[in-house]
């Protein structure tokens, strides 16, 4: 692909003008290279105009070379350069999040717990926070069960303006107490990029919603904390756009994704969404990212979250992202796709015998 690709009709557009947008350059380098080995290319796509991102791996360095015109720049610009092992063009659309860019998985680490290795990791605890005693009760009961991560929404964005909308601010304060009360780590939703600064001073992860997914403002915006990012799949998004959206938080450095895999739309209605149970398998084979499932907003129904969860452990999922009210019959969100804390201890002993099968802890 050296040199000047030729323009030819290919639909509405040409192959020149696919080649600038959806190419991208990976360069892996030489085991034990130098410094000033990778400060020069480094310094040779940057001369070129194009932007770099590093992946420190633990016996080389990769560096992915980003850009609208990498297509129209011949691979030997960068193989003759010292210490370069290999030079690689990716195809695809997401760049970051492709196993090119890094072929190990992704290990994030939140608040002392890693998501993406051989543990697989629960999230649990109420949808949205409604007051200090609901909490504290919730959190006790997802620890004690095995949970690791405790889930609440101080922001909750509504289908209608007329329904609960969180306690914003006070729910994070009390999401805190209650991390220092148990020690678990939280993961919380920001829905506005004005806010992004606020909930990244209280969560340990930073969650983006389904009707979030492609707001590309906010992705940016999360993309430049430190925290790492649950990023749930958008409703109506294929797996190509959601891992794309995956390269905006990551475009910046700073942040860590974790992929939520909650259900799509599609034309069944026996339950509130469809999971997308192959998405799990897809995902690891092209992204080095981890992928939980969300199995309460999957359902809709508290009654068939456990077989949803147990399916997602199977299927190769890294952990799970699940609603647990201390009393659902009075919750002020989902309280019919919650588990009860009796419904929710007995899955965690289920999960166990599955994560062992499959050669997991939990």
């Amino acid at each position: 692909m050296g040199g000047r690709v030729a323009t030819r009709p290919y639909g509405l557009l040409t192959i020149d003008w696919l080649c600038r947008i959806i190419v991208a350059m990976i360069v892996e380098m030489q085991k034990g290279t130098t410094t000033n080995e990778v400060d020069a290319v480094v310094q040779r796509a940057k001369s070129l105009g194009f932007s770099v991102q590093l992946n420190l791996g633990t016996e080389k360095v990769v560096i992915a070379i980003l850009g609208s015109n990498t297509g129209q720049v011949p691979s030997d610009t960068f193989a003759v350069l010292p210490g370069v092992e290999h030079v690689t063009r990716i195809m695809k659309p997401y760049k970051l999040a492709s196993r090119e860019f890094k072929s190990e998985n992704t290990v994030v680490s939140a608040g002392g717990v890693e998501i993406g290795g051989n543990r697989f990791v629960v999230m649990a605890g109420p949808c949205a926070v409604e007051s200090e005693e609901q909490l504290m009760e919730a959190v006790e009961v997802v620890k004690g069960a095995g949970a690791v991560i405790l889930r609440g929404g101080a922001f909750k964005p509504r289908t209608s303006p007329f329904t609960f909308q969180g306690l914003g601010k006070e729910g994070l304060e009390m999401l805190a107490k209650a991390r220092k009360h148990s020690g678990l780590p939280i993961v919380t939703e920001v829905v506005d990029t004005h806010e992004v600064e606020l909930v990244a001073e209280y969560a340990d992860i930073i969650q983006v919603g389904a009707r979030n997914m492609q707001n590309f403002a906010l992705l940016k915006s999360v993309g430049k904390t430190s925290k790492p990012v649950l990023l749930k799949r958008g409703f109506s998004c294929t797996v190509t756009e959601w891992l794309t959206a995956a390269d905006y938080v990551l475009a910046d450095g700073k942040a860590q994704v974790i992929l939520g895999e909650r259900g799509i739309r599609t034309f069944e209605d026996s339950t509130r969404f469809s999971l997308d149970i192959s998405s799990i398998p897809v995902v690891k084979r092209f992204s080095h990212l981890p992928v939980i499932v969300d199995p309460s907003h999957a359902a809709g129904h508290f009654s068939l979250v456990p077989a949803i969860a147990r399916a997602a452990l199977a299927a190769g999922a890294d952990g799970l992202l699940i609603e647990v009210h201390p009393n659902p019959k009075e919750a002020l969100v989902d309280g019919l796709q919650s588990l009860t804390p009796s419904d929710f201890t007995r899955l965690m002993k289920d999960l166990r015998a599955i994560a062992k099968a499959v050669g997991r802890t939990l």
